[in-house]
């Protein structure tokens, strides 16, 4: 964070920089002026001392040049010539773009362009996402308020939502489920409720609830666990995942749909919860 912080402004200054730079070699190169008439006079006599170079001055260019020396520069005379013509500034629409002018301008805008992308980019990274239903932190609502629910649904009470069921679990097996769950679900079991992801763990089938037998059973391969999700039987590789939970200081009942608990170990039975009645699915081997 404090990186970015420090790269982003360093980032920025330089884009104003090269922006800067770029404007001012415009400006330079629309100058425009005209030669003094000292500068074309020297200019005309090299030119012609180059001509004359192995011919000695006259006396009369002897006195001429020392007389010109006394003079001050705007006493000079312009000598006239035929190729005197006054320079003129071309139009600039009729040059159009230079090439430099091309290239500079495209690097300056890919400059700008890349750095507003990476600034889109890094404020994205900060910025917490907006996501609500499954992938969230999901409110299901106060902890007794759901017990009550799901007494009132035959024991398991499905939350759509969430792609979850919610269960509860028994206050007498928390000493087992300290030894055997993760501190991510304790929070949850430590109120008396369970939130358990509803895809079973085998192949990914939706689980639904055996009323009669008081467990989860999957209808595709026979996989069954107890009312918390511990595997009793079927070809499942682990118990029914669970989703992280806790409960607020309001006693709500907060699941993170985001954050997915992988399910307990085969041989895991904390409750010692056996089936209640017949199963809704035949039995399946291991």
């Amino acid at each position: 964070m404090i990186v970015l912080a420090i790269v982003i402004p360093i980032l920025a200054a330089a884009a104003l920089i090269m922006l800067i730079a770029a404007y001012r070699r415009r400006e330079v190169r629309s100058v425009v002026g005209r030669l003094s008439r000292r500068t074309r006079l020297r200019d005309r006599l090299a030119r012609r001392s180059e001509e004359v170079e192995d011919t000695a001055p006259t006396g009369r260019e002897v006195e001429r040049a020392a007389v010109l020396a006394r003079r001050e520069p705007d006493d000079l005379p312009a000598i006239p010539s035929d190729d005197d013509v006054p320079w003129t500034p071309p139009d600039p629409e009729e040059i159009g773009v230079t090439r430099r002018q091309f290239l500079n301008r495209s690097i300056v805008g890919f400059m700008t362009l890349s750095i507003t992308g990476f600034g889109a980019a890094v404020l994205g990274f900060l910025w917490p996402p907006f996501i609500t239903g499954f992938g969230a932190v999901i409110n299901a609502g106060t902890v007794e308020s759901l017990k009550t629910q799901v007494r009132d649904e035959n024991g398991f009470l499905k939350l759509p939502e969430g792609r979850m069921w919610v269960t509860e679990y028994p206050e007498g097996a928390l000493a087992k489920a300290r030894e055997a769950y993760s501190p991510a679900v304790l929070g949850g079991m430590e109120a008396g409720l369970v939130a358990l992801y509803w895809k079973c763990p085998h192949l990914g089938c939706t689980v639904p609830e055996c009323v009669s037998s008081q467990w989860f059973e999957c209808p595709c391969h026979g996989s069954k666990y107890n009312q918390v999700g511990e595997k009793r039987g079927g070809p499942a590789p682990r118990g029914m995942d669970h989703f992280a939970t806790s409960v607020n200081e309001r006693g709500e009942f907060l699941v993170d749909t985001g954050r997915i608990i992988q399910g307990s170990p085969i041989g895991t039975n904390t409750t010692n919860q056996e089936a209640q009645g017949a199963h809704c699915i035949g039995e399946a081997s291991e």
